[in-house]
């Protein structure tokens, strides 16, 4: 059999439930494919999705560090922007970075530490 892999999904950790819904679901608007916890009182793990877009996010001692880097290539990198910009979004005014080389970057640092880098290539 030729290996194949069918996708990657970052892990970042999470402090607090409600603020990683604000920010994933409410501001980035992500959908929560599901959730888990070995039981009640637990830890959280979901899995969050926007389109081909798949992030893990855990509240787990181990799984991920804070301030870790994601970097995601995007199409629509300015109405990503436009889009979160219309959002009543308190913590963050994000802006486009520009870069003759490197292409156009929307970095957003969620309320634990991680960074998003959502770059567009080209023209």
């Amino acid at each position: 059999m030729t290996v194949s892999f069918t996708e990657t999904a970052p892990i970042l950790r999470i402090f607090d439930v409600d603020k990683a819904r604000e920010f994933y679901v409410d501001y980035l608007g992500f959908a929560v494919d599901w959730e888990h916890r070995f039981a009640e009182g637990m830890p959280l793990y979901l899995r969050i999705s926007r389109g081909a877009l798949v992030l893990h996010l855990s509240e787990h001692h181990g799984d991920g560090t804070p301030g870790s880097a994601v970097h995601v290539e995007t199409d629509g990198v300015a109405e990503l922007l436009a889009e979160l910009r219309a959002k009543n979004y308190p913590r963050l005014r994000p802006g486009l970075e520009e870069d003759e080389e490197l292409g156009t970057c929307l970095e957003l640092i969620d309320p634990f530490g991680n960074v998003l880098r959502f770059r567009q290539t080209g023209a």
